[in-house]
C-alpha cells in the first residue's frame, strides 16, 4: 500500500475548500482517506492554511508522499525544514518545540 498525503476538495459549487489528507493513492480523490491532518481556504485573503505538523512530520518520516500541492503548502508553513532535520536524526518533539530565546543582559 503506498500512502500520499494530499487535498480532498470540500465545500459548495464554485466554493472550495480543501481537507489535507493522509489516503491510499489507489482511493479517488475524495474517497476513503486514513487521517485528516489540516485544511486549506484559498479564498480568503490571504489563504488559510492549518496543517498538525507533528502527524504530517510522523507520516512523512513512515514514507507518505506528499503531492505537489501539499508540498508548496508544507514549504509555506516551513513544515518542509522541520522535514529535513527530523531526517538528520533529531525527534519529532525537538523540532516542533519553539527555538530558545537568547537572554538579554
Amino acid at each position: 500500500m503506498s500512502v500520499k498525503i494530499r487535498l480532498r476538495r470540500m465545500g459548495a459549487k464554485k466554493q472550495p475548500t480543501y481537507r489535507v489528507v493522509v489516503a491510499d493513492e489507489k482511493k479517488p480523490r475524495n474517497g476513503a482517506f486514513i487521517e485528516n491532518i489540516g485544511h486549506y481556504n484559498p479564498r480568503t485573503d490571504p489563504p488559510t492554511v492549518v496543517i498538525d505538523e507533528a502527524r504530517a512530520l510522523h507520516w512523512l518520516k513512515n514514507g507518505a508522499q506528499p503531492s505537489e500541492s501539499v508540498v508548496r503548502l508544507m514549504k509555506r508553513n516551513q513544515t518542509m525544514d522541520k522535514l529535513a532535520r527530523v531526517k538528520k536524526g533529531e525527534s519529532i518533539e525537538q523540532v516542533m518545540m519553539p527555538p530558545e530565546e537568547p537572554a538579554k543582559p
